[in-house]
């Protein structure tokens, strides 16, 4: 602990003068499992039954992107977004076979929290964490002050309503609760998770985040607000407030839930007069459901979550900051989760551990319209631990498919290289575009040079 407490104290010494100036406040909502073409601004809204003006309004007032990327499944994308990281170095897993899967990070990584809580920020997360429940990997032991919400996934909200399930069945198997913590306290039990519990999850979340919001607008510290929304991963379940309102199913009905909801922190924001001095994002972990009854809305893309391709790792994107972004960008330049890392850290005024490999690029000076080009040209594509492939510019290269069906991975005899302008869907490889097959070079590049940095940084896979 004391070596952890040293390194994250010498790498964040920060001067005088860069805190001399003006910080902003973030607050950033991350959904759960929302596909791409959700919301109205990326086609949805009207077309999933349900309009979306408030989060809309974020884009219009800002920068929309259409080719940011994320990672395939919930607990490596969420570690992306808190470290700067790709998912494979930051992961703890089980110690032995069958259980050698994502459990969330090791300690040793630095947070999006840690970061800005050295810096002076106040921190507070209300939602799903998905990064850790044991002690020592709670959101309040990896800096953030205060925390209400879930654990691990909303899935086990079917538990407690389970007639093959009951309490003490088994002694490594409880009832999921909702938990509430502050820094330097144990993580207290409030109430079961279940599946009324769940339908009014979001509202409490939206509740607690407003409280926050309230709260430090008073203090002279500005605050970073961490939102990840438990819909719409399933169930989805509407707050009886919600329920049939739309006229058109529980999804339809939860996306106005959620829209209502970025409404009311847009109009918090407003009303303790804090719009131009904070940073609002928008944003989801990864795409779409996989399973029918909780189908979402790829938009163009091919696929859902857990998956290599476009419709499981592009997600929307929205951030506003009145006079330092400005409104109506749209851009399909390339971008990744790992960038808003750096990306804050540079707005924040906080300094980056220089002790490990950060793969985001600082995209400040391209989301405020000083460059028209992202700073980042490629990234790569993980499932759990499998890479499949990498994204150049707007290419991509597949060494590995998989059967959407049952998620068998396919090792492919022939990688499968795609074009993402000509062929949005990855429906027709470029094998059978024979001019087209320069692009073999910078793509196998961009897999050579990635595994050569993870050779010289792993990661810590545990504790």
């Amino acid at each position: 602990m004391s070596i952890r407490i040293f390194a994250i104290t010498f790498f964040f010494l920060i001067s005088p003068e860069l805190l001399a100036g003006t910080r902003p406040n973030i607050v950033l909502v991350l959904m759960d499992n929302f596909g791409y073409g959700e919301i109205g601004l990326y086609g949805g809204g009207v077309l999933r039954g349900a309009p979306t003006p408030y989060i809309d309004s974020i884009g219009d007032q800002g920068f929309q992107l259409t080719n940011y990327n994320v990672e395939a499944e919930c607990t490596p994308s969420r570690s992306a977004l808190m470290t700067g990281r790709y998912g494979i170095r930051t992961r703890l897993r089980g110690q032995l076979p069958p259980r050698d899967v994502w459990y969330g990070i090791t300690k040793w990584e630095v947070t999006l929290a840690e970061l800005l809580s050295e810096a002076g920020y106040a921190t507070g997360i209300f939602g799903k964490w998905h990064l850790g429940d044991t002690e020592g990997r709670y959101p309040t032991d990896q800096g953030f002050d205060e925390w209400i919400g879930i654990p691990r996934s909303s899935d086990r909200a079917f538990w407690p309503d389970s007639n093959s399930f009951a309490k003490d069945s088994h002694p490594d198997v409880d009832f999921a609760y909702v938990m509430s913590s502050v820094r330097g306290e144990e993580p207290k039990k409030l109430d079961i998770y279940n599946r009324s519990k769940r339908a009014t999850m979001d509202k409490e979340i939206t509740e607690n985040a407003i409280d926050f919001i309230k709260r430090k607008a008073k203090g002279k510290e500005p605050f970073f607000l961490f939102i990840p929304y438990t819909q719409t991963h399933e169930p989805v379940d509407p707050h009886p407030e919600f329920f049939g309102t739309t006229g058109h199913g529980n999804f339809a009905d939860v996306l106005s839930q959620t829209d209502s909801y970025v409404g009311q922190l847009i109009q918090t924001i407003e009303e303790m007069d804090l719009v131009d001095d904070t940073i609002f994002i928008f944003t989801s972990d990864n795409g779409r459901e996989g399973v029918p009854r909780s189908f979402g809305f790829t938009g163009p893309w091919r696929g859902s979550m857990f998956s290599p391709y476009e419709g499981s790792l592009r997600v929307p994107f929205l951030i506003r900051w009145p006079g330092k972004i400005l409104k109506k960008q749209v851009s399909n330049e390339l971008f990744h989760q790992i960038d808003l890392f750096p990306t804050i850290a540079t707005w924040a005024q906080a300094n980056i551990p220089k002790d490990r490999v950060i793969d985001g690029k600082d995209q400040s000076d391209f989301l405020m319209g000083r460059t028209k080009q992202s700073a980042r040209e490629s990234s790569v594509i993980y499932i759990g631990n499998e890479l499949f492939g990498a994204k150049w510019r707007n290419w991509k290269i597949l060494i590995k498919e998989m059967d959407e069906d049952g998620y068998g991975i396919k090792n492919m005899a022939y990688p499968s290289i795609y074009n993402l302008i000509v062929d949005p869907k990855e429906e027709v490889p470029e094998l059978n575009y024979l001019n087209d097959t320069w692009v073999d070079f910078p793509l196998y590049q961009v897999l050579e040079d990635h595994q050569e940095s993870i050779k010289k940084d792993p990661g810590t896979i545990g504790p």
